[in-house]
Order: C-alpha cells, then structure tokens, then sequence
C-alpha cells in the first residue's frame, strides 16, 4: 500500500534524486512570460536536464529551436530538444540535428511523433523520412554522439497490439543507441512496476525513468489520459470529485498526489523522475520541496 507523505518525512529519501523537467515552447507573448518565469523558478532544483518539445511543422519547429537558444544564452541548464520523425525528411533532420549540436545541444529526445491527423488516426511515415523512433535513433547516433532518449510505455502505447511488441519497439529503440527511455505519464506505481519487469527481463538495461504528470486541471487531465491509453484509477478520481470551481484545494491535493506517487516510486528503488511541467512550477517546485530537493540559499538569493 502506498505511505502517505503524513506519514513520511523528505529525509527518509537517503539518496538524491535525479530530476528532469520538460516545458513545450510558447505561442503567444503571454505564454512565453509563464514558461520564462516557470524556467526560473525551477532552474535552482538543479535538474539534470530539462526538455523541450516538438511538433510538425515550421513554425513550431522555429519555436523549439528558439527556446533551446535561450536556454543555453540566457540559464546554465542542460537543454534537450526533442525531434520527431513526423513531416520531415532524413536530409532535413540531419540538418535540424547537425544545428542543435552546433548550438550546444548535446541531447536530443527521439520520438516518433503522433499521427498527422491526429492521436487516435493512422501514422504514415514521411516520405523519405525516418520511418519509426528507432530509425532517427540510430540517424542522429550517424550524426555526433548525442545522448538520446526515447519514450517507454508502461500501459503500451495505444498502437501496441501486444506486449511482445511493446517490448520489441523499445528493444530496437535500445540496439539502434538509445541511453534512456521516458515513460508516459502514469498514475498506478503496480503498472509501472510491472513493466519495468517486463523490460528487465528482456534484457534491456538502460534507465527507464518515470514520467511524473502534476495535476493542473482533472478534467483535462482524464480526458487526455483517455485518448492516449493512460488508466485513471477511481481513488485518483475520488480525491478530486468536487473540486472543479476549487482551485486553491485542488492545487494542495494534486502537491500531494504526485508526492505520495513519487515517495511510493523511491520505495521501488527509483531514483530518477521527469517531471511534465506544462509550463507551470508551482506545483512541480512544493513537490521536489516535499522530496528533498531544494536550491541552496545562494541559488534562492541569485532567483
């Protein structure tokens, strides 16, 4: 059973945490404000890395690319760019690869990419594209010696006909040069478990480091949740039943979820968390405050 965080204290974890954060790039000029002030306040927590994403398509393209640059000038955080196989050829993600290590970048998170028309619709590969996650792995590998992450999926990814395929793809993703996988966002710790068991077994090694989901909003959360395959257990529904026109409860619960979530993991030997910010620190910064992680006075003061 799950220890709550009443029970606990942040020191039981006796080793530090390895931490990671990913942001998606703005739209508007009111969006770069909260993505720029959530950069800073989370900056100090020292993470290992943060990320950032990436869609199909120019202007998006130009925006991740935009936000890494400024990453790099302007913090001493270590960016890592995500790149899709979606609408692109080889010859031009062999550019955009070629550029970010030009820039500095040093890690890239390979993905496939959802489907054009959407999650849910047929995934054709682009022409004369790299077809799969696997096939960029190994392209970007050709290119300079990125660190590369991949995704994991510990309920399968909703195009998984089997477990035996679910397994096979991360396995190629590992042969062609992966260094980590990133799972999905998940809410039942015993699934997550359970996969990494299936992934032990098959022989694959390398880390495979939950993806942690802060709960801004339940309702969209669930709904997302639905369409890409992720369980929404009935606890985790009943602890926000109520709590829509709430938001200062709603905040302190969600705090709380994703801490008892992360403090069950750590009781599994987990020592490394991504944190999928959506742009917003508030809730990701009281959770490493419960786990431990702090900035030091002089970071605190330099904020």
């Amino acid at each position: 059973m799950m220890k709550l965080v009443s029970d606990r204290g942040s020191e039981e974890v006796e080793n530090p945490l390895k931490i990671s954060f990913e942001f998606f790039p703005p739209k508007t000029e009111v969006m770069d404000v909260k993505l720029w002030t959530a950069v800073k306040r989370l900056a100090p927590l020292d993470p290992e890395f943060v990320s950032v994403t990436y869609g199909a398509g120019g202007s998006t393209r130009s925006r991740t690319h935009a936000t890494i640059g400024r990453i790099l000038s302007e913090t001493d955080l270590t960016p890592a760019s995500h790149l899709t196989c979606v609408d692109a050829t080889r010859s031009e993600l062999d550019e955009i690869a070629r550029d970010y290590w030009d820039m500095g970048v040093r890690h890239i998170v390979a993905l496939r990419g959802d489907p054009q028309d959407g999650i849910g619709t047929a995934y054709r590969p682009a022409a004369g594209g790299y077809a799969y996650a696997d096939d960029l792995v190994a392209g970007l590998k050709r290119q300079a010696p990125f660190e590369v992450s991949v995704s994991a999926y510990p309920e399968r990814h909703p195009e998984s006909g089997s477990w035996d395929t679910e397994i096979d793809v991360l396995k190629r993703k590992v042969d062609a040069g992966a260094d980590r996988a990133i799972t999905q966002f998940f809410f039942d710790n015993d699934l997550f478990e359970a996969y990494l068991e299936r992934v032990r077994a098959a022989g694959i090694s390398i880390p495979v480091v939950p993806g942690i989901l802060p709960i801004h909003n339940f309702s969209q959360v669930e709904s997302f949740a639905g369409r890409c395959g992720t369980s929404v257990p009935g606890w985790l529904r009943h602890r926000f039943a109520g709590l829509d026109d709430d938001p200062v409860t709603r905040q302190m619960v969600a705090a709380t979820v994703a801490a008892e979530q992360v403090f069950d993991l750590t009781d599994r030997g987990i020592d490394q968390f991504h944190f999928y910010t959506m742009n917003r620190a508030e809730l990701v910064f009281a959770i490493c405050h419960m786990l431990g992680r702090r900035p030091n006075v002089q970071d605190q003061a330099a904020a």
